[in-house]
């Protein structure tokens, strides 16, 4: 919104200083900066409202410490997450832009499944919430749309890279270095190519998948690419609904990884530094630095409240949208195949329940009795099972997670 006003002050009126609305970097702090005071301002007086409501959160006794102290805790408080990334994004990114359309249908699709879950919950005082297969449904529908606007949307394109040249710089009459020649072809491509490393050129397109189908095998791409859009999406907005289960796990461990998506989101966007590390140039796709900076700011700014001991739950209104984004701004930057070792931390906890489940039905079937691998999953009530301190928990997850998050980064040069 801001954006447009200031173009149409500096267009029509050549008014000083509106030129400064052009620049991604400033309109990502601004971002930032209001998102964070949204979820500081909004937080409070939300958390208070919920009190009042008496919107609190029902705790199943699992036997873990502390578990009783957290019964009222208010929920729904991904409200807050919510509004924190729209505002800011409304504001200051370009609307107009394909791949910030696709974020904001995204937050809004799965906040409202979150939130209907939620409220079922809460307000109809029924434990079991929406049905599973209602929610499945939601995340295959918002994962049909990304694949069919990846696949489809002309403004959705890559620049090939071209064959590295070089100019060598002279001073007084003498070769003084090198200077690199852009590396990428003027027309923009259609492609369903996306980044994974350890092969060549770390690219991967996944119209080879269907080679076998003769000559004209790329137009029947969508085959296989609208299921793994649908797979990627469903399973890392579940895994951090799972990873939601202790204070500030979610949140932080989202947080963290929004960080390491603007990154990749900005060097992606960018010929200079694409260039400089021998990736894949997505035009247009570095104004999601803009959102991707109020979904960090969102993600601290619940923080504050959600830390350990948290005075609000984000509540599947928050953990499904937030796992949600990051599949999409994934895909969006075509990183997605990243995503298994950014998201290590959400794959973990999944794994650790369908490992739990898995063993225990076998066991029964051949045993008579079912065992267990873990104390109790996931696998962060695993920890607190073996008397581990939550707080405790959460920071040692959170270093795992940054951990990963330099590694996926690494990976950007690595062949």
């Amino acid at each position: 919104m801001f954006y447009y006003l200031f173009h149409y002050l500096r267009e029509r009126y050549n008014m000083a200083g509106a030129n400064v609305f052009n620049y991604i970097s400033f309109r990502a702090a601004l971002a930032l900066l209001v998102s964070l005071i949204i979820s500081a301002l909004m937080g409070k007086r939300l958390i208070a409202a919920l009190r009042r409501k008496q919107v609190g959160e029902t705790i199943r006794d699992l036997g873990l410490h502390g578990q009783k102290e957290k019964e009222g805790t208010p929920t729904m408080g991904g409200l807050i997450i919510l509004s924190a990334i729209l505002i800011p994004t409304l504001l200051f990114a370009k609307i107009d832009n394909v791949y910030i359309c696709l974020m904001l249908i995204t937050t809004v699709w799965l906040g409202t499944v979150g939130f209907i879950d939620d409220y079922i919950k809460v307000f109809k005082k029924d434990k079991k919430g929406l049905s599973g297969k209602f929610k499945v449904a939601g995340q295959i529908g918002i994962g049909i749309i990304v694949a069919l606007v990846m696949y489809y949307n002309k403004h959705v394109v890559v620049k090939e890279k071209l064959t590295k040249g070089s100019q060598v710089a002279m001073v007084n009459g003498q070769a003084a270095g090198y200077t690199q020649l852009p590396t990428y072809a003027q027309e923009e491509t259609k492609s369903l190519k996306t980044t994974i490393p350890f092969v060549k050129d770390n690219e991967f397109d996944y119209s080879s998948l269907v080679r076998f189908m003769g000559d004209h095998y790329k137009k029947w791409a969508w085959i296989l690419f609208v299921p793994i859009i649908i797979i990627i999406v469903t399973a890392v907005s579940n895994g951090a609904n799972i990873t939601d289960g202790i204070d500030g796990l979610a949140t932080g461990t989202s947080g963290i990884i929004g960080v390491t998506l603007m990154i990749l989101a900005y060097v992606s966007g960018n010929t200079i530094f694409a260039d400089y590390l021998n990736i894949m140039y997505i035009p247009n796709c570095g104004e999601l630095v803009v959102f991707a900076s109020a979904f960090v700011g969102a993600c601290i700014g619940f923080l504050w409240y959600n830390s350990y001991p948290a005075q609000v739950f984000m509540g599947d209104t928050g953990s499904l949208a937030l796992g949600g984004i990051i599949a999409v701004f994934a895909i969006a930057i075509r990183k997605e195949l990243l995503l298994p070792i950014l998201c290590g931390v959400f794959l973990i906890e999944n794994l650790s329940v369908v490992m739990q489940v898995s063993y225990f039905k076998y066991t029964k079937k051949k045993y008579g009795e079912g065992r267990r691998i873990f104390k109790m999953a996931p696998l962060h009530h695993h920890f607190q099972k073996k008397g581990i301190h939550e707080a405790k928990i959460v920071s040692r997850f959170w270093v795992i997670g940054i951990m990963l998050a330099v590694l996926t980064i690494v990976t950007l040069k690595l062949r």
